[in-house]
């Protein structure tokens, strides 16, 4: 089989595809079953940290690499992405899923994502999202998808 230049960005290839919406929670030592259907993608280790929105991201170690290489294009020199990759990387957790699938969510993070118990856990293309069940039904938030402002700038990027 022929290799391909993966340097060249024509040639990526989208190794990870996170879709799907599921329905969890932590258990009592605050560890978080991982979904089966990721389990693969993520090669038993994965990257943990805070998200927009209140919400947590789960990265494979593959798409958190592209994603440090975008991070360390941003000018150093400006203070706000100084402040802002401090705040990535200090707020980043290196995980080893179990043999049962579970990581732990560090208390730092899930008092960021208000998670108490129940989860929601999102496919979101190159990430995967975790949400408290709370946050995540407040009847005081916004779905943006209703958003015409959202719509109309969105629109210029599809």
């Amino acid at each position: 089989m022929p290799s391909l230049n993966t340097k060249n960005p024509f040639f990526r290839i989208r190794i990870h595809m996170f879709t799907g919406t599921f329905q969890n929670s932590i258990d009592s030592k605050n560890r978080l079953i991982i979904p089966s259907k990721y389990r693969d993608m993520l090669g038993g280790r994965c990257m943990l940290t805070r998200g927009f929105d209140r919400c947590l991201y789960i990265y494979s170690i593959e798409d958190y690499e592209v994603l440090v290489e975008k991070i360390k294009k941003l000018p150093q020199s400006d203070r706000d992405v100084r402040k802002f990759i401090r705040e990535f990387f200090s707020n980043t957790e290196d995980c080893h899923l179990d043999a049962q699938g579970r990581i732990l969510i560090p208390q730092h993070l899930r008092d960021y994502a208000h998670i108490t118990k129940n989860l929601v856990t999102k496919g979101a293309m190159d990430k995967i999202e975790l949400w408290s069940a709370e946050v995540l039904q407040d009847p005081n938030g916004e779905n943006m998808m209703d958003n015409d402002e959202f719509a109309s700038k969105l629109s210029a990027f599809i």
